[in-house]
C-alpha cells in the first residue's frame, strides 16, 4: 500500500510526542516502537538536533511519534531552538509521553519539565525508562513521588533497551489516537528526507568516535545524493566544524579517523537503503555555523527561537 491509504471504518491515527531530559533514552525507545531506526542513538547527551517523525501501525492505529531534541536549560543559540522544538512538538501532538531515567530520577532538568508541563496545562504519560538499573523500592518511591504531581494519567515503568514494558506503553497510546483515515502509506516509517538521514548517520558516528565537546561543535550535510543507473547511490557530505584545530581531530592521522567514519556510516547506509553506497566525506571550516539561518532551515529549528 502506498498511495491508498487506509480509510475504512475503525482507523485510527494520531501524533504522539515524546519528551525528557537528554539521555533519556528517547531515540531508543521511538525506534523500538516504530521497528527500525529512524532516530541517531549514541550515548552522549543532545545528539537529536530536530524533531524526527517515527512510524509505527498497532491493529488498526496508525501512530506518528516525534521524537523530541532534550530538553535541558539552554545556553547557546542553537541550544534554544532544540528546546523550543521539543515543547513545540508536545504542544501539537495528541498525546505526549514524558520519558525519564528511573536510575537518574527527578533531576534539576526533569524538574523544569514538570514545571513546564504544570505551566501548559498539560497531562502526560509517564514512562520510567531504565528500570532494570534500579531496586524496586527505589521504583516504587519514584514513581509514587511522580504520580503525586498531579501531571500523569497513566505511568508505565520500562526498559526501553531490553523491549520490557513497552508492548503496553504502545497499546495504551494506540488506543488513544483520535478516529481518522491513515495519514501516511503503510510502509512509510518517517517523514525525514533519504538525503537528511545520510548526514544523521555520519554524525551519529562521528559522534561515537570523536571525544569531548567536539560532537556539539560539528554538524554535516549532504551535498549530493546521485542514485546510478546500477541503482547504487552516490552521496557527498561537507563535515563542519569550527576550527582549524577540530578539523585536524576529524580527519586524524593521515585521515584515518574520517575514514573510519566514513566506513561505519557507508555500511549502516547500506544497510537503511538496502543498496550499495559510495560515501565521499569532505572535513570544512566553518566558523560560527551555528548562527547561520540555513542550518535551522535544513533541521526545521526555529532560528530566532
Amino acid at each position: 500500500m502506498t498511495e491508498d491509504f487506509m480509510t475504512s471504518e475503525g482507523t485510527r491515527c494520531g501524533f504522539v510526542a515524546v519528551i525528557g531530559a537528554p539521555n533519556a533514552g528517547k531515540s531508543t525507545l521511538v525506534n523500538l516502537l516504530v521497528g527500525a531506526k529512524v532516530s541517531i542513538v549514541t550515548h552522549k547527551v543532545q545528539t537529536t538536533r530536530t524533531r524526527v517523525l517515527g512510524i509505527a501501525l498497532r491493529d488498526e492505529a496508525q501512530i506518528a511519534f516525534i521524537d523530541t531534541p532534550g530538553i535541558f536549560k539552554p545556553k547557546r543559540r542553537l541550544d534554544r531552538a532544540m528546546v523550543s522544538a521539543a515543547w513545540s512538538g508536545a504542544q501539537d501532538a495528541d498525546a505526549t509521553v514524558l520519558l525519564i531515567d528511573a536510575l537518574a530520577g527527578v533531576t534539576p532538568e526533569v524538574d523544569d519539565i514538570l514545571k513546564g508541563l504544570e505551566k501548559n496545562g498539560a497531562k502526560a504519560i509517564l514512562a520510567l525508562n531504565k528500570i532494570d538499573l534500579v531496586k524496586r523500592e527505589d521504583l516504587l518511591l519514584l514513581a509514587d513521588r511522580l504520580n503525586s504531581t498531579g501531571l500523569f494519567t497513566d505511568i508505565f515503568m520500562i526498559a526501553a533497551t531490553e523491549a520490557d514494558g513497552t508492548e503496553d506503553l504502545i497499546a495504551n497510546l494506540a488506543s488513544r489516537m483520535p478516529s481518522s483515515p491513515w495519514l501516511f502509506p503503510e510502509d512509510q516509517l518517517s517523514d525525514m528526507p533519504q538525503m537528511l538521514l545520510a548526514a544523521e548517520v555520519t554524525r551519529e558516528k562521528l559522534f561515537l568516535n570523536v571525544h569531548q565537546e567536539l560532537p556539539y561543535s560539528l554538524t554535516v550535510e549532504t551535498e549530493s545524493y546521485e542514485v546510478g543507473k546500477d541503482g547504487a547511490i552516490r552521496i557527498e557530505q561537507l563535515i563542519y566544524v569550527e576550527r582549524e584545530s577540530q578539523r585536524k581531530i576529524v580527519l586524524g592521522k593521515g585521515g584515518a579517523k574520517v575514514r573510519t567514519v566514513g566506513a561505519a556510516a557507508r555500511k549502516e547506509l547500506e544497510e537503511m537503503f538496502e543498496c550499495r553506497v559510495h560515501l565521499f566525506l569532505y572535513v570544512k571550516v566553518r566558523d560560527r555555523w551555528q548562527d547561520d539561518p540555513e542550518r535551522y532551515r535544513v533541521w526545521n529549528l526555529d532560528f530566532n527561537s
